[in-house]
């Protein structure tokens, strides 16, 4: 029994159900509960805006746009509302706690209904209470006088709160949507830029690649024409072993020397070093990584070319006779101010040029026997300076 009367009340007033209408969600109200909800126009408790109305269960929308009267009515409850009222069940409720004990009293201190034997042994014990008929005669008037306040009186003041909150976010989603847009055209600016100095980067490589296949394919193919010819002797050369008339042989062979003779005297292309400068990591390491973002456009395009490095034509062992002269001379001229570091001098240098210096000459390609002709003749005039008189030396 106590189930089915919960069945049928209403969770909005807490009465059994009066006209049920059916929201979309497939939840039932009384109609006039409905209506009151549909017309708080200053609650938001469960109507978001004008013609729809959300389930106060499941939040739920509903559109009642023509009215809450053309919502359909749950037939099926109604019926069964009506057969419980007509058997007299609709006004006995028994207690949750003393299980068949009917609700015949009302707890003024709780607000809520109870059984004799709560006001006894129960929490409601002592606590004042009044028949059911008379709170509910009492009590009639008290659900308008809580519907007027919460219309008129904005009685959580939740709405402006809810109000300063949309136009928050609404407010905060715009920022946001400029900040994007800021992202978006810098880093497309910053990618053009990038892109072209790519392109710039790379047009200047290929016309280097150019310049440089310009340069070696002429090399190149006199090299493989000489080449060619030479295949072509060796080839003559191979079918000629084999050939048994003497006409075609000496033909062959006097063939064969007169294009040796020819190839020898062909000119080979030198191969020197080549060095293609600047190098683009070296450009990217000095100058790119310590470039911002902001002036990557400022950086020029270097100009890239390639040169072969000098080849040693210098005369090293001239070279290394006029260092070794002029630092002779030098010592000369220190020995006749200091004559008495002459015979030491002198020996110091033979034996220094003769020992400790020789692996270094022989790096030049100076025997053992050139360092010896250098040194001689400035011992033999050192010997000399020696030799004479103090007053020719001053």
């Amino acid at each position: 029994m106590d189930h089915l009367i919960e069945d049928l009340t209403c969770s909005v007033c807490f009465n059994i159900y009066d006209d049920p209408r059916i929201l979309k969600c497939s939840h039932t109200f009384c109609k006039n509960c409905l209506e009151n909800i549909n017309r708080s126009s200053d609650s938001y408790v469960w109507r978001i805006s004008v013609g729809r109305l959300k389930c106060p269960t499941c939040r739920g929308i509903t559109d009642v746009t023509l009215g809450v009267h053309t919502l359909p009515i749950n037939f099926a409850l109604k019926s069964i509302v009506e057969k419980f009222k007509n058997n007299n069940h609709f006004s006995v409720r028994t207690c949750a706690e003393h299980q068949g004990k009917q609700l015949k009293l009302f707890c003024l201190k709780d607000r809520k209904l109870i059984c004799d034997q709560c006001c006894e042994v129960g929490q409601h014990q002592n606590h004042p209470t009044e028949e059911l008929e008379r709170a509910y005669r009492k009590e009639r008037k008290t659900a308008s006088k809580l519907l007027a306040i919460l219309r008129e009186q904005n009685f959580t003041g939740v709405t402006p709160v809810i109000k300063a909150l949309e136009e928050q976010l609404e407010e905060c989603k715009t920022i946001i949507q400029e900040d994007k847009k800021e992202v978006f055209n810098f880093f497309d600016k910053t990618i053009e830029v990038l892109e072209r100095k790519k392109q710039d980067l790379l047009a200047a490589l290929n016309d280097l690649d150019q310049n440089i296949g310009a340069v070696y394919s002429p090399k190149i193919e006199a090299m493989k024409q000489i080449q060619d010819e030479e295949l072509d002797l060796i080839s003559l050369s191979s079918t000629t072993q084999d050939e048994d008339s003497p006409f075609e042989y000496l033909d062959n062979i006097h063939t064969i020397e007169k294009g040796m003779h020819a190839l020898k005297k062909q000119q080979l292309c030198s191969v020197q070093a080549v060095q293609i400068c600047p190098r683009v990591g070296q450009i990217l390491k000095d100058q790119w990584n310590k470039t911002s973002i902001i002036d990557a456009h400022r950086q020029p395009t270097p100009k890239f070319e390639f040169r072969f490095n000098a080849t040693r034509t210098a005369n090293f062992s001239f070279t290394w006779t006029l260092f070794v002269m002029l630092f002779f001379s030098l010592m000369a001229l220190l020995c006749l101010v200091y004559p008495e570091m002459l015979f030491k001098l002198t020996n110091w240098c033979e034996n220094y040029f003769l020992k400790t210096m020789e692996p270094v000459l022989g790096c030049f390609g100076i025997q053992k026997s050139t360092s010896q002709r250098m040194t001689k003749p400035f011992l033999d005039f050192v010997s000399y300076l020696y030799s004479l008189p103090s007053t020719y030396v001053y």
